[in-house]
């Protein structure tokens, strides 16, 4: 009797050890958690310090920006300058053409009076040749007729010796003033010219500068879409994150929940083998006090323990088959049967396409693609940490996991429907939305992530699911 005492305080003290060591296991898992929350917190910090890093780059970009716009005003009122000047220039130069043209024209009066004023001069000149020129004189004045005849005779020699002179005089002088204006108009219209080539130069320049500063614009303005869609990426990563750690405090909380659980558990469990000693140390008193009766009662309570233990054996069986039954019916229609892994398959169908390079860009997790409605299911136990409409993900559910002091993320993506919302606690294989075509997609189908560690902008955590999940 004394050996079944002690059997039976060695079974309750067993007992009590299991309950004993389930509480530093859930206060290893919560010292883990608090190790993840900080960490979490540290990369929000970083994100929101890449963030302000990112506003002051697009600032700086966009004063850039404004700056160049500016001197492109500038030059653009430099040009239209310019481009009037030309314009005056132009007009300069056809107004002297023009007088060019008209001096032409009194060149060509010019020529003309020269020519006959020429060959007036070559008469005389061969006049004077044939006659010896004076005496043809002498000959007019000696055939006078009379003293006033003379006189008369020696004015008009005179007055044509004159006309000789004055025409001689007229001749270089007209000659002298056309050499003068071919020179002055040939003079304006070379420097004419050369100041409308001056602008024209300088035009091209101006349009030069704007050029380069229209492509500097451009270019200003990429970069500026680039840290813009950077920062979006940034801010969802942040508000991510934040996620993320509303749900590790709500797994921490769940953590404390049952710890506290687990040790009113066991202050009532030492209760009652205490309690269960006392009677058992009084039952074994009495029983020596009276060893025949005790046998008997012994023996009537050994066959009444055997069909109670018996019963409970049966009826526990009979609980364990109602339960696999019921777990049996409940499983979700279309949706894989849940794998005792680390993780199990999200949902029916066919892999359509893996991780790796697709489009000149990183396919960041595995498309599973079926038709009809499909179900879709977590992964692992976890807590729903974002559950949004994306304009890339479309309906898109995160799950954060919490496994062996190991952070894991699921994405859950272009889903026609979401059946969880943020801060849900799901288990593993539970049903998180149904398959669908939102946001960026060609089909129905599931994108489906696994990350090691947090969600990040350049999914840098992102693993194959496929070595994960079964196939």
């Amino acid at each position: 009797m004394k050996k079944n005492i002690i059997a039976m305080n060695a079974s309750i003290m067993i007992g009590l050890g299991s309950i004993l060591a389930a509480p530093s296991v859930y206060a290893e898992s919560i010292s883990n958690l608090e190790k993840q929350k900080e960490s979490i917190q540290e990369k929000r910090s970083g994100v929101e310090s890449n963030i302000s890093d990112t506003e002051k780059k697009i600032d700086n970009l966009q004063d850039k920006q404004m700056t160049a716009e500016d001197q492109i005003a500038a030059l653009e009122a430099k040009i239209a300058e310019s481009a009037k000047k030309i314009d005056a220039k132009n007009a300069e130069i056809t107004q002297t053409k023009k007088e060019i043209e008209a001096l032409k024209e009194e060149i060509k009066v010019l020529k003309e009076r020269i020519a006959k004023r020429n060959e007036v001069l070559k008469e005389r000149a061969l006049s004077f040749q044939e006659t010896g020129g004076d005496v043809n004189y002498l000959e007019v004045l000696f055939g006078s007729s009379s003293f006033g005849d003379l006189v008369d005779r020696v004015g008009a020699v005179a007055t044509i010796a004159e006309a000789d002179r004055d025409i001689l005089k007229q001749h270089e002088l007209d000659k002298k003033d056309l050499e003068e204006k071919q020179k002055a108009v040939e003079t304006k219209l070379a420097s004419l010219e050369v100041a409308k080539a001056e602008l024209l130069e300088i035009q091209k320049q101006q349009k030069q500068q704007k050029q380069e500063k229209d492509a500097l614009v451009k270019k200003l303005k990429q970069q500026t879409k680039k840290h813009e869609d950077e920062k979006m990426g940034l801010e969802e990563e942040k508000a991510n994150l934040a996620a993320q750690e509303k749900a590790i405090k709500s797994a921490i909380s769940l953590e404390h929940q049952r710890l506290a659980e687990l040790e009113a558990a066991r202050k009532k469990a030492a209760a009652e083998a205490k309690k269960r000693a006392e009677q058992e140390a009084a039952q074994a008193a009495a029983q020596a006090a009276s060893q025949a009766s005790q046998a008997s009662e012994t023996k009537k309570q050994s066959t009444s323990s055997g069909y109670s233990a018996k019963s409970n054996s049966s009826s526990s069986s009979s609980s364990s088959s109602s339960s696999q039954s019921s777990q049996s019916s409940s499983n979700v229609s279309q949706a894989p049967a849940v794998s005792s892994g680390t993780f199990t398959r999200p949902s029916a169908g066919y892999v359509s396409s893996t991780m790796g390079e697709r489009w000149n860009k990183q396919h960041a997790g595995i498309d599973i693609a079926a038709s009809g409605t499909v179900p879709v299911v977590a992964a692992a136990d976890g807590v729903v940490s974002r559950s949004y409409f994306s304009s890339t993900y479309g309906n898109v559910v995160f799950v954060t996991h919490s496994i062996s002091g190991q952070q894991w993320t699921t994405v859950y993506a272009h889903l026609s429907s979401r059946q969880v919302g943020e801060g849900a606690v799901v288990a593993k294989g539970q049903q998180v939305g149904i398959m669908g075509n939102t946001g960026h997609s060609f089909g129905q189908h599931l994108h489906f992530e696994l990350h090691k560690g947090p969600w990040n902008y350049s999914k840098s955590n992102a693993v194959n699911p496929l070595n994960y999940i079964p196939n």
